[in-house]
């Protein structure tokens, strides 16, 4: 196999690593504040709101030192095992104990700043400046195939189920705890790509003296450059639309589902029915990544009015929203509850999938 398809075949890989472990992570996520309401236990007393608010706090932290330990073990280690810890924090709901969930967020929030940092460090050093596109584009769609998966399971096994039980419950985390693991381990089967004859940006901007030095003045260095650029005009300007999808992100992925599952007037299919809501997350943000992505190709009036219409979705995405989930709710609005989740994630897209300025 030649050098180009060797790096396309770890893309591919790269793609079903992710694809496995968020398969698992979205739907656990998706689920779990329901699945807390359900726990009966007088010695628990965590909270998945609680949860996400500490996984994504200590990720945005994490984020200045990640850098540094991808440089240290590398992209693929740097993957397997923060992989292996969201496993740990998938199979803590088997039998939760209060401070295991905790602590487990706080190390998941650890994790997925490396994780996304060795996968943009194994997506740039496969792709050239000809593929990186396409490479980026394939590696959203299967990411996004993850949503799909695990909300067909939580579909059909929990239609009917009016209360969530100890045994439905251990089911489901067994079975995503399997699936996150394979998926850690696929990172194992991508290959080294073959070296450029000619530097790459990254290591001729380190200084002759930390490369010398070793990995203790790499970390330092990286972590000030990471810090310089925390603190630029373009980052702070960006930091606006980023806290924004970060909160439309939370609302879509953990708080709509829960409330799908507590409207009492979808009577013994409002359980089922989070499954369903993750279905059609997965297909607003593949058709909304896909059609977006070619309107800012054919697009000459360059990116606002691309966020322009985003942003003009979600606001009636959000109001609709408001209406349907209020006293008001009838059982027929179940399919626009659906629609709504698939319009909020096109919208998604469109600010995940513009390309930022160059900094």
């Amino acid at each position: 196999m030649g050098p180009e398809g060797k790096t396309f075949l770890n893309i591919i890989i790269l793609g079903f690593g992710f694809m496995f472990m968020f398969t698992a992570f979205q739907t656990c996520g998706n689920i779990e504040q329901t699945v807390i309401k359900n726990f009966n236990s007088t010695e628990f007393h965590g909270s998945g709101y609680t949860s996400m608010a500490i996984i994504y706090g200590v990720f945005s932290a994490s984020n200045l030192i990640a850098p540094s330990v991808v440089a240290v073990i590398g992209p693929q280690l740097s993957m397997f095992f923060s992989g292996l810890v969201y496993s740990g924090y998938i199979a803590m709901f088997i039998h939760p104990f209060t401070w295991t969930f905790y602590t487990a967020s706080v190390f998941v929030g650890i994790a997925a700043a490396i994780l996304w940092t060795a996968q943009g460090n194994l997506l740039t050093i496969n792709s050239t400046d000809a593929t990186i596109g396409r490479n980026s584009g394939i590696f959203w769609a299967l990411l996004q195939f993850s949503l799909f998966f695990g909300n067909i399971y939580i579909y059909f096994a929990w239609q009917g189920h009016v209360h969530i039980t100890d045994k439905d419950r251990q089911t489901v985390f067994i079975s995503l705890t399997v699936i996150s693991l394979v998926g850690s381990f696929l990172f194992f089967l991508i290959q080294r790509p073959e070296p450029e004859a000619t530097p790459s940006e990254a290591s001729e901007s380190l200084p002759a003296e930390s490369t010398e030095s070793g990995s203790l003045a790499v970390c330092v260095f990286l972590a000030e450059k990471a810090l310089q650029l925390s603190v630029t005009k373009e980052m702070l300007l960006l930091s606006i639309s980023i806290a924004y999808t970060g909160l439309e992100l939370t609302f879509f992925s953990g708080v709509y589902g829960t409330c799908i599952g507590a409207m009492t007037r979808f009577g013994e299919d409002a359980k089922s029915l989070i499954g369903l809501s993750g279905i059609f997350i997965g297909i607003g943000e593949i058709l909304g990544g896909g059609v977006f992505g070619m309107l800012n190709k054919a697009n000459r009036l360059g990116r606002n009015p691309i966020v322009l219409l985003g942003m003009i979705t979600h606001y009636v995405a959000f109001y609709l929203i408001f209406l349907n989930i209020s006293a008001l709710t009838h059982p027929g609005f179940i399919l626009i509850c659906l629609l709504l989740t698939w319009t909020c994630c096109i919208s998604d897209c469109v600010a995940l999938r513009q390309p930022p300025p160059r900094l």
